[in-house]
């Protein structure tokens, strides 16, 4: 394993904590497909025990930082300049429906940049992370985006509405986080979408950037209704034309 932060240790192992209940909960998710109810509550629930879980393991090992997550909104506490940004399920609707393409993403941002971040997929056990200036890694190979430069052999992710009709190839696969983990391991080339909230994408965004991808400008101070263009290096200005401001 290459060297990693005491940080990025601390969010591995709430992570590797976390997605033993997200596991277990998924086993069960089958069972409740067929009730006539479904398994809403159920999956609620399961986002809210993964999120305490995640929360109550960072606290342990950095009791000052503050948090932002997706059910708990903002907790500032002492040291202000670092947050934890948390997501437990991205990807509920696919939890929800029995379907394993999901992720708890963790992003640590300190003085307004995001300097680590991990995506993990607990059902295919796949670990995405990343740390400023020490590149990005995926089960602790290195990674890099693709180095394809002609846009039709390029595929592409999106979610959310389209408005328009786009001449790419492209999938809408339910999880943005491992959307952009897998823009990073050059899975896909790239990767558009509106209305995004902060946690969604805040580890994605050390990771897309550490595995040589480029991604536009982010406020990080601004928690909802983030639009993210993230591709290669080598496709982004085609991309971005194709997208003409989707």
């Amino acid at each position: 394993m290459n060297s990693i932060s005491s940080n990025l240790n601390v969010m591995i192992k709430a992570c590797e904590k976390a997605s033993k209940i997200l596991i277990r909960d998924f086993g069960e998710i089958e069972k409740l497909q067929v009730s006539k109810k479904g398994p809403s509550d159920f999956v609620t629930n399961s986002d809210l025990k993964t999120e305490k879980i995640i929360i109550e393991e960072l606290k342990k090992a950095r009791p000052n930082f503050s948090i932002i997550s997706e059910e708990n909104g903002i907790q500032d506490n002492k040291d202000k300049n670092n947050t934890w940004i948390i997501d437990p399920i991205d990807g509920t609707i696919n939890f929800l429906h029995g379907v394993p393409h999901f992720a708890i993403s963790i992003a640590l941002k300190s003085n307004n940049e995001i300097i680590s971040g991990l995506i993990f997929d607990p059902i295919k056990d796949e670990i995405f992370y990343a740390e400023k200036n020490n590149g990005a890694f995926f089960n602790n190979q290195r990674i890099r985006v693709s180095k394809k430069n002609k846009i039709d052999n390029c595929l592409f992710a999106t979610g959310g509405k389209i408005q328009k009709e786009l001449d790419l190839p492209y999938r809408k696969t339910g999880s943005a986080a491992l959307d952009m983990a897998y823009v990073a391991s050059g899975r896909y080339d790239g990767f558009f979408q509106k209305e995004l909230n902060l946690w969604d994408i805040a580890a994605g965004i050390i990771i897309v950037k550490e595995a040589g991808g480029v991604i536009n400008d982010i406020d990080l101070s601004n928690l909802k209704n983030i639009k993210i263009v993230a591709s290669s290096t080598d496709i982004n200005t085609k991309l971005l034309k194709k997208l003409d401001n989707f």
